[in-house]
């Protein structure tokens, strides 16, 4: 759930063949498309609708039990994340992966814990709210969708093809550099500086029927992007320096400041 790219400068090595660099290529596809099926799993997995296994399918059961494998799920998600986003673990991590690979095995990685989220969560009775007009419930949906919307988009604003690793995967098949997206201040990232966590808060909350197992699971994630916001800005911080820092001054984080006019 990056919202800027801060990957290293991605060379191909001469010594690469191009059975080796088509290979690289396949894996990096491959990745892009699980992750892309994921996704949009996900979509109908958080609305319950549209997908074999919903937030609120399964079989009940205890519900301590459904809370200790539901919160290890997220936490696995979460370190997976923090851990394989740090530039001191890239560092290590690309002397065993090719440079090239290293952001789709990132995307891989992450996209296989949210399969396998959606495939062991555990459901929780009761409701925390229930959402009756019809004109209501139609504009929570469309302010879902809306978030959704948002988290696509924002990967757009920076460089969807880099952030899900096919840009480096595609340079490095033509035996080029693949250098990681500039810093970005524009559109939505002008407005906040993580517009695509905003949008998955967005989607995670806008819930026409709002039961306890998609309020943990709301909530968790709440708590998560809070905590990972503030890990992964101190990174934006010693990439871009001052540049970032300003930028941090001036935008805020994930709530739009109205009527206030910026210098």
């Amino acid at each position: 759930m990056s919202t800027h790219i801060a990957a290293a400068v991605t060379t191909s090595s001469p010594a690469s063949g191009l059975a080796g660099r088509t290979a690289i290529l396949m894996y990096g596809v491959a990745a892009y498309t699980f992750f892309l099926g994921v996704f949009l799993y996900m979509i109908g997995f958080v609305g319950g609708f549209g997908v074999p296994k919903g937030i609120d399918d399964g079989a009940t059961g205890s519900v301590g039990a459904a809370l200790a494998i539901d919160v290890a799920l997220l936490g696995l998600f979460a370190v997976q994340h923090m851990v394989m986003a740090r530039p001191a673990f890239k560092a290590w991590w690309t002397q065993f992966v090719p440079p090239a690979a290293e952001r789709s095995t990132f995307v891989l990685a992450a996209s296989a814990l949210l399969a396998l989220l959606a495939w062991q969560w555990r459901p929780f009775p009761g409701v925390v709210w229930s959402i009756e007009h019809p004109v209501a419930v139609g504009i929570v949906w469309a302010i879902y969708a809306l978030g959704w919307g948002i988290v696509l988009y924002a990967t757009f604003l920076i460089d969807h093809f880099e952030l899900f690793g096919l840009r480096q995967v595609i340079a490095h098949a033509l035996g080029r550099s693949a250098r990681p997206a500039a810093f970005t201040e524009r559109s939505l990232y002008r407005v906040v500086r993580h517009p695509l966590m905003l949008g998955f808060l967005v989607a995670f909350w806008a819930a026409p029927v709002m039961t306890w197992g998609r309020l943990v699971f709301a909530g968790i994630i709440t708590a998560w992007v809070l905590l990972a916001i503030r890990i992964e800005e101190r990174t934006l911080v010693w990439l871009h320096g001052e540049q970032y820092e300003g930028y941090r001054r001036r935008v805020p984080a994930l709530l739009p400041r109205i009527g206030r006019r910026r210098a």
